[in-house]
């Protein structure tokens, strides 16, 4: 597939217990519906050849025989499916019986991978059949046919180079020590994972947490398949739990006891670029691994994973909540802390009544009470000027009492007037300089306050704002500490609209008030005393522009491949054209205004993303954007 993506899919076929005919008849169906869905690698569970609980027919030829002669016809039914694909059989090699995972492509036998860790305990009690995988790779005949068995083999895709992949059978990934550790070091990008994990009450949710951190903690893709229907249920029922997951997150899962097909495709261009971070330093794993080549890669696949439009934003109301309740609370602790180490005697907001001062100001009140202060101690200034609405400048009133925090009025208008005099910039010359004269005298304002009581300024700035310059330099761009630095525009009115929700009375009125008006720096004047500047006519959609700086900063993805996940992302909500036209502006911005983001203030991380230049995100403030907006230009 198109920028890193590798279809793959986990298949739980109906089986019977030592039915082996029966059973390859159900992985080939199986086969047939992941060809179908464009999958590239297919993860059947553990030793579905014949079912998992034969138990002592596992001593007898007949059934492993049938076996080997079921996984070769498996195999040749491979031809031309253009997959490699994972299936779980006995093999016996010698006087030794293994439980193997056999790696299959366009027809043939690759290699036999067997189990490390056999379980022999509880339920399990593999060590009365199998034997643990030999330390070294070695090579076996099978049907005529040499191929590598062992688990220190990596298969290649011949085309793709970052596709590669490495298998582990159930009990491998609970041992201290999974094998897949080893074939992540030596360069394996996807884990494949035949299971046989029987269902037990709480089991399903260990089963996915494990698997979502192990794939975190290894940055790789992990593929696991489990058994269910059909497997003997003497004395445990098996539920059939399929998951793949990509560094730390589970994209798709399969309900319990429902066979079937679990697909989904994993992002090995991010996973990559976790790892140039990551697993910078050389390691000699890999000479010991052997690489096997096959051929799997389907350049036709359709995206089908879903991407969240505002990736700041959780999903679900009560995760939401406890995401804007940590925020504040990390917002308030590190303002406290510089409150409290400057000796600040009043923490300094300018109140616009827009979304940012909002909540720069609830975060100050929770600070305040955090060091057993009064909300007195926050002195929040108010700066009518040519631009300031009604609506806009009565919120602020209204919040600050409801608040209970000092208000203080400073009309800028004369004080710009005659600065513009003062420079001979025309009247009615409604240019840069106009609004940016009112910005840097509003900070002026704010820091002149700050050395009156021995305060600090709080910046209001946002994430998003940060992201395309959108501050005047020397002006909103700089404060004494910025609480919101790290929160984007989307974020910021959910917190906001939590923070409203748990509120009651004035307050609650007032904040959705806020939350209704339209973003502004109210720098132009008011046209028939409605807002007239209204910023994302002027930038472009925050809800575009969180999500452009998501993946552009936290997956690494390029212009083009953004774009194709954005087009889909926001199918019926913006047309390709207007997803493409902001893109531009959001590159051609976040590259020139990189000298703004130089020189910022100290401010709280909250999140993975942040643009602090002592922390998280160092640019020369002269890059050039030039190829990341030619391939812009070259989609048409």
């Amino acid at each position: 597939m198109k920028f890193g993506y590798v279809k793959t899919g986990a298949f739980t076929p109906e089986i019977r217990v030592a039915d082996v005919g029966y059973n390859t008849e159900a992985i080939k169906k199986g086969i047939d519906a992941a060809f179908k869905s464009g999958v590239e690698l297919l993860v059947f569970p553990e030793l579905c050849v014949t079912g998992y609980t034969c138990g002592d027919l596992f001593y007898q030829q007949t059934l492993l025989a049938g076996a080997a002669r079921a996984l070769k016809e498996i195999a040749e039914y491979t031809k031309d499916k253009n997959m490699l694909v994972f299936v779980g059989l006995p093999l016996k090699k010698g006087n030794l019986l293994y439980n193997t995972a056999a790696a299959l492509n366009d027809g043939k036998v690759l290699a036999f991978v067997p189990k490390k860790y056999l379980p022999n305990y509880n339920e399990f009690y593999e060590k009365r059949y199998f034997a643990p995988c030999p330390e070294e790779n070695e090579q076996i005949d099978f049907f005529g046919e040499k191929v590598y068995f062992g688990n220190k083999l990596l298969f290649c895709e011949r085309k793709n180079e970052r596709f590669v992949a490495a298998a582990e059978i159930c009990e491998d990934l609970w041992a201290v020590s999974p094998p897949s550790l080893q074939h992540v070091l030596a360069g394996a990008r996807i884990i494949a994972n035949l299971s046989c994990s029987d269902e037990l009450v709480g089991k399903a949710e260990y089963r996915e947490s494990m698997i979502g951190e192990y794939s975190a903690r290894t940055v790789c893709a992990y593929v696991y398949a489990d058994a269910g229907e059909g497997e003997s249920t003497t004395d445990a029922v098996f539920s059939g739990h399929n998951l793949i997951a990509e560094n730390g997150a589970i994209l798709k899962e399969s309900r319990l006891f429902e066979n079937g097909l679990t697909v989904s495709e994993v992002d090995l261009g991010f996973i990559d670029f976790e790892r140039s971070k990551l697993f910078n330093q050389p390691c000699d794993i890999g000479e010991e691994y052997e690489k096997v080549y096959f051929d799997a890669d389907n350049k036709d696949g359709e995206l089908t994973r879903v991407y969240p439009a505002a990736p700041f934003v959780p999903d679900g109301e009560k995760d939401l909540n406890c995401r804007a309740e940590l925020i504040l609370s990390m917002q308030a602790e590190g303002l406290k802390k510089r409150i409290k180490h400057t000796c600040a005697k009043c923490a300094v907001i300018g109140l616009s009544g827009g979304l940012d001062s909002t909540l720069a100001i609830l975060v100050a009140v929770n600070a305040m009470k955090k060091l057993g202060r009064s909300p007195k101690d926050v002195i929040a200034v108010t700066m009518p000027c040519f631009g300031t609405t009604g609506r806009t400048y009565c919120n602020t009133i209204k919040l600050a009492s409801a608040l209970g925090v000092t208000l203080k009025k400073v009309d800028i208008s004369k004080s710009v007037t005659r600065h513009f005099k003062d420079i001979k910039q025309p009247e009615g010359k409604f240019d840069v300089t106009f609004e940016n004269a009112q910005a840097r005298e509003r900070t002026q304002v704010l820091m002149d306050i700050a050395n009156m009581y021995g305060g600090m300024v709080v910046g209001t700035g946002d994430l998003s704002e940060l992201a395309l310059g959108w501050a005047t330099y020397n002006g909103d761009h700089m404060s004494m500490y910025g609480v919101n630095a790290s929160v984007p525009k989307t974020l910021v009115r959910h917190i906001v609209s939590y923070y409203a929700g748990i509120s009651k009375g004035k307050l609650k009125a007032v904040l959705y008030d806020i939350l209704d008006t339209p973003v502004s720096p109210e720098l132009l004047p008011p046209e028939n005393g409605d807002i007239a500047q209204k910023t994302e006519d002027i930038v472009g959609p925050y809800l575009l522009h969180d999500f452009y700086l998501y993946y552009f900063i936290r997956r690494g993805f390029s212009p083009a491949k953004i774009y194709y996940v954005a087009i889909r992302t926001f199918e019926g909500i913006f047309d390709a054209a207007t997803v493409l036209k902001w893109l531009k502006t959001f590159f051609r911005r976040f590259f020139g205004q990189q000298f703004k983001r130089s020189c910022l203030p100290d401010g709280v991380k909250v999140g993975s993303v942040a643009l602090s230049p002592r922390g998280d995100w160092r640019m020369p403030s002269d890059a050039v954007c030039a190829l990341w907006l030619k391939e812009l230009d070259e989609l048409g």
